[in-house]
């Protein structure tokens, strides 16, 4: 015996069921994503939870009513997957782009306690300001997310570049077959 509906699905607007119609017809459409349009569709049909997802290759009538919930309040962004139960993020972008600038600024001897950086003492300074619990392993992931390299000079800078003395000055030099070289 099939559960009675707790949220039925609200009307849809015409282009949301032509959107529909495509993409449970669709052949280059991700599996997922068909399967939920077909039930929605389903459902838009007066079928109940359960012959909806029969009919569209989903197994449970609750994994429809929760679609038709998220649809209910999101629209066609329900047939998108939803978050996960994995790890979130610790780091979010605007923290490891914090992490990316101290690695790339020169440090200060008495602030930082090192004329290099290494991955330990980039570690310190971040644990120190910001970042109380960050592990070398992780900035170092990030750092060459950034397309950073430690380098012999021992400091951190973006892959490709290097720093040369010229007698007008420091100057930064791009090496442009960098992406060639990584390949």
């Amino acid at each position: 015996m099939a559960l009675p509906q707790k949220e039925p699905l609200r009307v849809l607007a015409t282009e949301e069921q032509a959107t529909l119609e495509r993409i449970s017809k669709s052949t280059s459409e991700r599996v997922d994503r068909v399967r939920r349009a077909g039930a929605l569709l389903a459902v838009t049909q007066g079928k109940n939870f359960a012959a909806a997802g029969r009919e569209a290759g989903i197994r449970s009538h609750t994994t429809v009513a929760s679609l038709v919930s998220r649809f209910n309040t999101d629209g066609l962004a329900a047939l998108q997957i939803g978050s996960g139960r994995g790890r979130k993020r610790t780091y979010d972008s605007v923290a490891r782009s914090e992490g990316v600038a101290t690695a790339q600024r020169p440090p200060n001897r008495r602030e930082d306690g090192t004329a290099t950086w290494s991955l330990s003492t980039l570690q310190r300074t971040l644990r120190k300001t910001t970042h109380p619990t960050i592990g070398a392993t992780t900035i170092r992931r990030v750092l060459e997310q950034a397309g950073s390299s430690y380098q012999r000079s021992r400091s951190w800078c973006p892959t490709g570049t290097a720093q040369r003395k010229r007698k007008s000055g420091v100057v930064t030099v791009v090496d442009p077959l960098t992406e060639e070289k990584r390949g």
